[in-house]
């Protein structure tokens, strides 16, 4: 039988599709060694021109030391660049989204391919294991309707639209009955979940915690305007993971209004504090050195940051992305000013979560991934990484740490 080999790009989401994809690989062999591979398939992210320059690197490179193997290409960059990478000659073939379950017969296709698909389509594949996690990635939902001024993703994931309940719940209880007990809860818009089917993500979640062999859920990333009623009763309960991350983006509304975003800072302070309070660590997006990013809006926006209760961030600097309304924008900000802003933010919230950390370093829940020499990791509820020593095999484990000793990067316990 033929190997193949997976390389995945980018978000939950995609590790999520890469599963999809193996559940329904039948007749070749999983490798993990792309250079010995027959086939490799490349799941790709295009948020950024960056990431598209990490995928065509990552091609230039798998030719080099394995000039034999067919290349695919699926993800988001299928749908972004797949079309010229195809025609040039760079890929053997292209699949799109709506086509991870039928890989098995594309990969025995002998001629060259280009299978984009449609950007309606739902996965019904129900995933039963996770290869090497002990954590597993359910994705609830597909697709976004914000049309935020940088972003990419709309053009190539489709509208929102939701996965059944049943599907979902199907999924769940088939990976809890073989071990699973945390589960992320993943999709391009997270937190629209259900709006298109009469449902919500308050009522999934009810749903979800009912099943046995639950035992913490996580939650992808979320808008501010989503968190509704409904899931403000969740907040006490014991199921939910104590860290949320919400996509504020941005501190400034003048640049909130340049990215057309929905949410605004006086509505965001607010929302945090009152999650805070409920014994929350707070997880946010910021793209930094945005077109119309001035001194001045950044020092205002810096302020503000210091005011909010946030304990982790995923900055990014701003990458010009094709095809976009920013793209036409004036692009002010330097890249060196960029990354002066990026360092700011990053020091402020490493301080912020150190700070967290030396108030909340007993009776931490951690499910620990599989580890070596000795040295295992894992995520507590807040989202903060244990590295924890024993002589004995604590892979896939969930351990309950007392105290801990906080360090300036992550926790540390002696097992």
């Amino acid at each position: 039988m033929k190997k193949v080999y997976f390389k995945t790009f980018g978000c939950r989401t995609n590790q999520f599709d890469t599963q999809v994809m193996l559940s329904n690989l039948h007749q070749f062999v999983v490798s993990n060694d792309e250079t010995a591979s027959d086939i490799v398939v490349i799941n790709s992210c295009t948020v950024t021109n960056g990431a598209d320059s990490s995928v065509r690197q990552y091609i230039s490179s798998l030719k080099r030391r394995n000039p034999n193997a067919k290349i695919i290409l699926a993800g988001c960059g299928a749908h972004a660049k797949g079309d010229k990478l195809w025609k040039d000659g760079s890929v053997f073939g292209v699949m799109g989204h709506s086509e991870k379950s039928n890989i098995d017969k594309l990969l025995q296709n002998e001629k060259p391919f280009y299978e984009i698909g449609d950007l309606n389509h739902i996965d019904t594949t129900v995933v039963e294991n996770f290869v090497g996690k002990s954590r597993a990635f359910i994705k609830i939902q597909e697709g976004c309707n914000f049309d935020c001024s940088y972003c990419i993703i709309p053009q190539v994931r489709g509208r929102a639209r939701s996965h059944t309940q049943d599907t979902i719940l199907k999924q769940i209880n088939i990976l809890a009955s073989n071990g699973y007990g945390e589960f992320v809860l993943t999709g391009t818009n997270v937190g629209s979940y259900g709006r298109d089917i009469g449902s919500s993500l308050a009522t999934l979640l009810k749903k979800i915690s009912l099943i046995r062999g639950v035992r913490r859920v996580r939650i992808g990333s979320l808008e501010p305007i989503q968190i509704d009623d409904g899931f403000k009763e969740l907040l006490n309960e014991p199921w939910m993971a104590k860290h949320l991350h919400i996509a504020l983006q941005h501190t400034s509304d003048e640049m909130l209004s340049l990215m057309n975003r929905r949410n605004k800072f006086n509505e965001d302070i607010k929302l945090l504090n009152f999650l805070f309070e409920h014994g929350y660590a707070l997880g946010t997006d910021y793209i930094v050195g945005h077109p119309g990013e001035s001194e001045t809006i950044w020092k205002e926006a810096m302020q503000r940051v210091w005011s909010l209760p946030l304990t982790h961030i995923h900055a990014f600097t701003y990458s010009k992305r094709d095809n976009t309304a920013s793209a036409l924008m004036k692009q002010d900000v330097s890249g060196d000013i960029a990354k002066i802003r990026h360092n700011e933010l990053t020091s402020c919230i490493k301080v912020k979560n150190r700070e967290f950390r030396e108030k909340n370093y007993k009776n931490l829940e951690v499910l620990l991934e599989s580890g070596q020499n000795n040295i295992y990791k894992g995520f507590d509820q807040y989202y903060n990484t244990l590295e924890v020593f024993s002589q004995e095999d604590l892979s896939g484990n969930w351990i309950l740490a007392e105290s801990v000793e906080v360090q300036d990067e992550k926790n540390r316990l002696q097992f």
